[in-house]
């Protein structure tokens, strides 16, 4: 207030003019926010001072200038400073006998200014200037701020009254109109009543000591009555749908978390697929590489067989010399026969006894090679079982990848399922909201267009939502397609695999029945060596050296028979080895089945989550729409009343008009 008082004295003084002691003094002494000028007498440079400060200072929202004397210009220059305020809110003009001028600036006032919402002006004399009262009438019925209007006492007439009748036709905002004290008369009260029917803002009529008949005040407070049950059902809809608009938005709220949390559970049960398909990928790479280390020891295998057929044929030769020198031998035992006779029965003891000695080595010998046929039998059945494990790993494999397939499905099913629920839902939502929105336009026109906008923006964040979830679904296609494809591939490859390892065996077993010709050729070779030795008891020399030599083919048998023993074990080891890649690839695999399992329980509890929240949602929903169908009962209702009191107040007035002569209408003096 005391910058406020500054520059009311400095105004002063600009204008060539000594500021007001009185003014000054109350400018100290007044609150802050309300300047309370009454009973001082405002000179006309007092009030172009209050006028271009109340254009500028933003200070005061309550203006009192009652019992102030103002003169014409005075309160012109006032009221045409405050048509460009914007923080008064009650300006009290009471007592000031304003005129034509006056009358026209207040209708200027009420056309500009966007701010006053009570206005009192007691005590005025308005209604004797019949034009300048029009004027500001009109005023009135443009203005959309003005909430309280005070005209008791303002000598205004029936054409008066007939102008603020036409005035509140128009009038939205006007709800407290004080008439007291006037001369309204009955013409002037039937066209108050006649207007009220069109203003529904209304809610307050005092028409005392106007010489109204009292049907006609009965028929106003029967009118105010109405408005003020209008009043108090707009307000409560409005709160309503205050409350309605706010637990929709919740219930979006809820729906876009939901929708996020089902969104977060499908990028990490994708995230846990890639996860397992790139374990699957490593696990038949290993696969790959076990089937690449058979081959190489196939090979190697090959490759001992051909050195032991290149051995097999040497021997062959090494037999066919020999037959070649035993024929000579027999040739030359012949010739030497005669010779040796006498020596060839002593040698024959001898020779007897050393073919016992030969034949129990020969049976030792064979009896080894039986327990190595064994032991090669027992590692081929070893590495036929390995197989039919490697066979059943795989048939696990396949059982596996096709469990989650059925897996995966079913959770895309699943979430399928729920998004059409969702979806169902929001369109019982939306449905519901448009039937709220339809109900509440009847009545509210800006409700309405804030919802409008609100459901505009709601479907299109559903439009872009639902963009996303297809992004999301062929994305999902892409990978899953990707993913048959690696699966396919490695299927194949692993068929091919089988069939070399099946070609393979094929070769081993041919190689295992080339074995057994060579060994029983052996055998014979033995048998015809014996019978050679038999012969040829009597070449005691050469028979020693075809012993060394058996001797050493023994020892490089035997070589053989260690190196193919070393062979096995190296083959038990890199099975054992397999074995326990195989054993830790069905631990991986059964984790991953844990982690499924896992994940469907997760699916199950948020599904049962999602479910319990819609029924939660639909009984709210439900309730909601049993208090807008009691509502719309009441309202019915109400408006039945409306219209039945309406009938009635009709019938009344005509029955009146129709029952009282001319003369009778003019009230008694």
């Amino acid at each position: 207030m005391e910058e406020f008082r500054h520059c009311y004295s400095r105004l002063c003084r600009e204008s060539g003019a000594e500021p007001q002691e009185t003014v000054l003094q109350k400018l100290q002494e007044l609150p802050r926010g309300r300047l309370d000028l009454a009973t001082q007498s405002l000179t006309v440079d007092t009030c172009r001072a209050l006028g271009k400060l109340l254009q500028k200072e933003a200070l005061p929202t309550e203006l009192i200038l009652s019992d102030c004397m103002l003169s014409e210009e005075g309160a012109t220059l006032l009221l045409q400073g405050l048509c460009a305020n914007t923080i008064v809110r009650f300006l009290d003009l009471k007592g000031n006998n304003l005129q034509a001028a006056g009358t026209e600036a207040l209708g200027l006032l009420l056309r500009q200014n966007k701010s006053i919402q009570s206005l009192t002006l007691e005590w005025n004399n308005l209604g004797t200037w019949e034009d300048a009262f029009a004027a500001f009438c009109g005023a009135l019925a443009g203005n959309g701020t003005l909430r309280q209007l005070d005209l008791r006492n303002n000598q205004i007439s029936h054409k008066g009254a007939e102008e603020l009748a036409l005035a509140l036709t128009c009038n939205t905002s006007l709800q407290q109109l004080d008439l007291r004290w006037n001369n309204i008369g009955l013409l002037g009260g039937r066209a108050l009543v006649n207007s009220l029917p069109r203003n529904r803002a209304l809610w307050r009529l005092e028409l005392a000591g106007n010489n109204i008949p009292g049907d006609v005040l009965r028929a106003v407070e029967q009118a105010m009555d109405r408005n003020r049950e209008r009043q108090t059902t707009s307000r409560e809809n409005q709160a309503r749908a205050h409350v309605l608009s706010k637990e929709v938005q919740h219930l979006q709220e809820e729906k876009s978390r939901q929708f996020l949390d089902l969104m977060e559970t499908i990028d990490k049960q994708r995230k846990e697929m890639a996860r397992s398909s790139r374990a699957s990928a490593a696990c038949v790479e290993q696969l790959q590489e076990a089937l690449n280390e058979r081959h190489s020891v196939i090979n190697a295998l090959k490759a001992k067989l051909q050195m032991a057929e290149a051995a097999r044929a040497l021997s062959e030769q090494k037999a066919q010399s020999l037959g070649e020198l035993l024929a000579a031998a027999e040739q030359e035992q012949q010739s030497l026969a005669q010779r040796q006779a006498k020596e060839h029965r002593l040698e024959q003891q001898e020779a007897a006894e050393r073919e016992s000695k030969l034949l129990r080595d020969l049976s030792a010998a064979n009896e080894k090679n039986l327990l190595l046929r064994n032991q090669v039998d027992e590692l081929e059945r070893k590495v036929r079982s390995r197989q039919e494990q490697l066979f059943l790993a795989r048939q696990e494999l396949s059982s596996a990848t096709a469990e989650l397939k059925m897996r995966a499905s079913q959770a895309e099913e699943r979430l399928e399922l729920e998004k059409k629920r969702s979806r169902q839902s929001l369109e019982d939502l939306e449905q519901l909201r448009a039937k709220e929105v339809e109900h509440m336009t009847r009545h509210l026109e800006e409700s309405e267009r804030a919802m409008q906008e609100r459901v505009q923006r709601l479907e299109a964040s559903r439009l872009s939502l639902e963009e996303e979830l297809s992004r999301v679904k062929a994305a999902a296609l892409s990978e899953r397609g990707q993913a048959e494809e690696e699966l396919i591939k490695a299927k194949n490859q692993v068929r091919l695999e089988e069939q070399r390892l099946a070609q393979l065996e094929e070769k081993l077993r041919l190689l295992a029945q080339a074995r057994d010709e060579a060994q029983s050729a052996c055998l014979q070779q033995r048998q015809t060596v014996a019978d050679a030795q038999a012969r040829a008891s009597q070449l005691g020399l050469q028979v020693e050296g075809l012993r060394r030599r058996l001797e050493e083919l023994q020892q490089e048998l035997s070589n053989k028979d260690q190196e193919k023993v070393a062979e096995v074990s190296r083959v038990r080891v890199e099975l054992q080895e397999q074995n326990g890649r195989l054993q830790a690839e069905l631990a991986a695999q059964e984790a991953l089945r844990e982690k499924v399992a896992a994940l469907e329980r997760r699916l199950k509890v948020i599904a049962s989550d999602h479910r319990e929240a819609l029924l939660d949602r639909e009984s709210e929903n439900a309730s909601l729409r049993e208090k807008l169908r009691l509502k719309e009962a009441e309202i019915t209702r109400i408006r039945e009343e409306e219209v039945q009191r309406a009938s009635f107040l009709q019938n009344a007035v005509l029955a009146y008009v129709q029952g009282s002569p001319l003369r009778t209408m003019s009230p008694p003096k």
